[in-house]
């Protein structure tokens, strides 16, 4: 049994080679493919082509010779009291022969189809009787076999007269043919040959030659190009010039370009991150290293207490500070459209960000409010950085709003259907000329005395930006104090493009 299983088992493949798509191709090559490869093909086709059209050629001059000599030998056919009589002498017999290459076949036939003169085994065209009526006179060409010898045939029928002179609508035909190889024809034609192939035999390696030069010189911007790109410094990120190269390298150039911008951009955004951390970072560095400095200078329990909590602000500060640069470095480099993007309900998403700075409001003594809207309200986003977004606006609230205050997050969708995430506080409000400043990064209003590094507020407009939308502030409307008129921090976000909520007019707020 085993051996019968072992015989019906199907012999052992190896796998197909898959091909390489990482291999790295050749656009010279390329373009030289393309073009040989067709002119290497047609080249073939064009010499069986000359071959047919020189047999044509050298066809015509041997038909009209084989033409006359028929006409010739039919006009030496006569009819005698009903007989035909053909008057070749030997001299015409020798000179119709007379050919130093060819064989040439001749022969007359009568109505009957008896020999009259000739050859008697030339072949008969068998042609049709009426249509022999109808061409008597003319003569026609046919290719035929002699001897086992391919021959070409001129073959004429002419009309016999009556034995009793009676007219008649079809009199009797008689048949002459002459025939001859094809020895002089396949000449000719292998000289028209040879004098069309022969040239081209010598033309073909200049064309190559001059394809190979016309690829060489045409790619030559490509070359020239990277050589320019390689000549540039490592820190060299301005333009390409995109009037040095041709035509089609310009869109090239054009993406390379922006690529150049975009990494410039890129590169600014680092370098000013690096020197902005390395300032702010300074400062608390040096309280923390003071502060333990002093301490171990303490010799009484008390001061030493009150050094370490000072040194545990300064490090609490310096922690927040780090923890911020590092989330406006991932909002400057966030991709506007990056697969993070997902459609997500941003009331729950308040919610849930809200409640994790409860306690943090219980510490400031502030009350932490959220107000739910009507329905579900969802965006396009990251979850992520809209939490990011969310908590440094409340943070910032929490901050600048005095003991006792009131901090509100609110989400609602306004009658253009624009969802709107709010966060309003009872604290000393923003002078409008200063509500276009407060996004800039380290901008602290003067005259305020609450902790802060001055990023909570570039940080949402960083994030705001990558969403689409849009950051507004005002007073808070609900505040009625002059002394402390609130602050409204408003974002508007497009909503996502539901066609089958279209006839769905969406909840309002308020």
């Amino acid at each position: 049994m085993s051996d019968q299983a072992a015989d019906e088992a199907p012999e052992y493949q190896p796998p197909a080679v898959e091909p390489d798509e990482s291999m790295q191709r050749s656009l010279f090559g390329e373009i030289l493919d393309w073009m040989l490869a067709p002119l290497l093909l047609l080249w073939p086709m064009s010499i069986a082509i000359t071959y047919l059209v020189a047999k044509s050629i050298a066809n015509q001059p041997f038909d009209h010779a084989l033409e006359d000599s028929v006409t010739v030998l039919a006009q030496q056919v006569r009819s005698v009291d009903g007989k035909l009589i053909h008057g070749l002498s030997g001299a015409a017999r020798d000179i119709l022969r007379a050919d130093d290459v060819d064989n040439i076949y001749f022969q007359v036939q009568g109505p009957s189809g008896d020999a009259i003169d000739g050859d008697r085994d030339l072949p008969h065209p068998g042609s049709d009787p009426e249509e022999d009526q109808a061409r008597a006179g003319s003569v026609r060409f046919r290719n035929d076999i002699m001897h086992g010898t391919p021959v070409r045939v001129a073959y004429i029928h002419i009309r016999v007269e009556p034995s009793d002179g009676a007219p008649s609508p079809h009199p009797p035909l008689a048949l002459v043919q002459v025939a001859e190889t094809l020895e002089k024809r396949a000449q000719l034609a292998n000289e028209i040959i040879k004098g069309v192939i022969l040239p081209q035999f010598i033309i073909l390696p200049i064309v190559l030659a001059l394809v190979w030069f016309a690829l060489s010189r045409g790619l030559s911007p490509l070359a020239q190009l990277q050589e320019r790109i390689r000549a540039r410094g490592s820190d060299d990120l301005s333009p390409i010039a995109a009037n040095l190269v041709p035509e089609e390298i310009s869109p090239l150039v054009g993406s390379l370009n922006e690529m150049l911008e975009r990494l410039g951009h890129t590169i600014e955004m680092q370098k000013r991150f690096i020197a902005d951390a390395a300032h702010q970072m300074r400062t608390p560095l040096a309280g923390m290293r003071m502060q333990s400095e002093l301490a171990l200078r303490q010799t009484d329990s008390g001061e030493i207490h009150r050094s370490l909590e000072q040194l545990a602000k300064s490090s609490e500060s310096a922690t927040r500070l780090v923890n911020q640069l590092l989330a406006l470095a991932r909002a400057e480099n966030q991709p506007q459209a990056g697969s993070s993007m997902v459609q997500l309900e941003l009331s729950a998403l308040a919610r849930s960000t809200v409640h994790d700075w409860v306690q943090a409001s219980f510490a400031h003594q502030i009350d932490l409010g959220y107000e739910e809207p009507p329905a579900p309200v969802h965006i396009n986003g990251d979850p992520t950085m809209l939490r990011e977004l969310l908590s440094n606006l409340i943070d910032n609230a929490l901050r600048y709003t005095p003991a006792g205050g009131s901090v509100t997050v609110r989400v609602r969708v306004d009658f253009e259907d624009h969802a709107l995430l709010e966060v309003e506080d009872t604290g000393p409000g923003i002078p409008p000329a200063e509500r276009t400043r407060v996004f800039e990064r380290f901008y602290r209003i003067l005259g305020n005395t609450a902790e802060g590094s001055g990023l909570g507020l570039a940080i949402v407009r960083e994030i705001a930006q990558q969403h689409g939308a849009e950051v507004d502030v005002f007073n808070n409307p609900r505040v009625q104090l002059a002394r402390l008129p609130g602050s409204l921090f408003r974002l508007t976000f497009p909503l996502p493009v539901d066609p089958l909520d279209d006839a769905d007019e969406p909840p309002h707020f308020g």
